[in-house]
């Protein structure tokens, strides 16, 4: 068997509001444990009761997910910043030093 490999480049990753995303999933997985609670007798005697436990660890799963993403996108503005502080020059400097040698600093 051949060894598969793309015929074109992969799309970029949709970037959106994550943590509103991570944040109402994480709301709709606790939302449905607690409807099902007070049917948890029914889930019982049909041997279903992993649904409720599956929407409980979905719910925990997503309180991880708001912090890992809360983060990450914390961390995506430190470094925009830090870009955006390294990539611009001092005032009354130039960026660059000329090209016959080093920079000179600003007559006063």
């Amino acid at each position: 068997m051949a060894k598969w490999t793309p015929r074109h480049e992969a799309p970029e990753p949709l970037e959106g509001p994550v943590v509103a995303t991570v944040t109402g999933g994480t709301i709709l997985w606790f939302v449905l444990f607690l409807v099902q609670l007070p049917f948890y007798g029914w889930f019982d005697d049909h041997g279903h009761t992993w649904w409720v436990w599956t929407c409980l660890a979905g719910g925990g799963l997503g309180l991880i997910g708001i912090w890992y993403v809360r983060r990450r996108e914390a961390a995506i503005k430190r470094a925009a910043a830090q870009h955006e502080v390294t990539a611009t020059p001092p005032a009354g400097g130039t960026a660059t030093p000329p090209a016959g040698g080093t920079a000179t600093p600003p007559a006063e």
